[in-house]
């Protein structure tokens, strides 16, 4: 999402608790934009701050896009699920999303942005099981964060931004690489048989971002093969 935004022509600013990877360095150079990384962790919404007090230095403070898209998992059963397992993903997945939604948006209205755009990243799971999968929190975490949008953009369109979700289904990335089995069993749900990549998801951040969507806010964009209607 952040290649694409970029050849799109935005500038691109990343927050995460890990360095990126080696190709986010080339992105300037490549599409003659600016870029920066800042580490934050999101589950800390004094980190937050610092990272948002940050970007404003090094930006100008113009802010137009926001993709909070943070997201963690962890394969436990219902029954076996502790406190601290929901916290974990609770507050990455849901404090996380909604805080930096917060904070991007108190920004947006600080310096009159009137095309502002506010992109989540959901799931399917926030609205069915992951097959082969103990996904009971996640999917809690996930019909959060798709449960926040429409109210957010409700309240946010007096102000010129919109907030959408965008809901991945079986994509390869980090997250789900290390489990091949699974990968190969979902191809089965996915109408055209096969498993998504990220630059699959690219295409929707950047219709949301753009002029392209200006009618659209408080909805969802399912890139999932058709695994939803199947």
């Amino acid at each position: 999402m952040a290649e694409g935004l970029a050849e799109a022509g935005a500038n691109i600013a990343i927050f995460d608790m890990i360095q990126p990877d080696a190709a986010f360095s080339k992105l300037a150079k490549k599409y003659s934009v600016k870029t920066a990384f800042y580490k934050v962790d999101v589950t800390s919404t004094q980190d937050l701050r610092r990272g948002f007090e940050e970007f404003q230095r090094d930006f100008d403070s113009a802010l137009d896009i926001c993709v909070p898209c943070a997201g963690v998992n962890k394969n436990v059963t219902l029954l076996d699920t502790t406190p601290e397992d929901f916290e974990r993903l609770v507050n990455v997945n849901v404090k996380g999303v909604y805080f930096t939604m917060q904070l991007a948006a108190q920004l947006m209205v600080k310096n009159k942005t009137i095309k502002g755009s506010i992109i989540l990243v959901a799931s399917i799971a926030a609205s069915r099981a992951v097959r082969g999968q103990f996904s009971s929190a996640y999917c809690a975490t996930k019909g959060a964060v798709r449960a926040m949008c429409p109210p957010s953009a409700v309240e946010l369109a007096e102000h010129g931004i919109r907030v959408n979700t965008i809901s991945p289904g079986y994509i390869k990335t980090e997250m789900t690489a290390p489990f091949p089995h699974l990968l190969e069993s979902w191809k089965s749900e996915v109408m055209n048989n096969r498993i998504g990549m990220p630059d699959d998801i690219r295409g929707a951040c950047i219709f949301l971002a753009s002029d392209a969507s200006s009618y659209m806010t408080g909805n969802d964009i399912a890139i999932d093969g058709g695994v939803l209607n199947w």
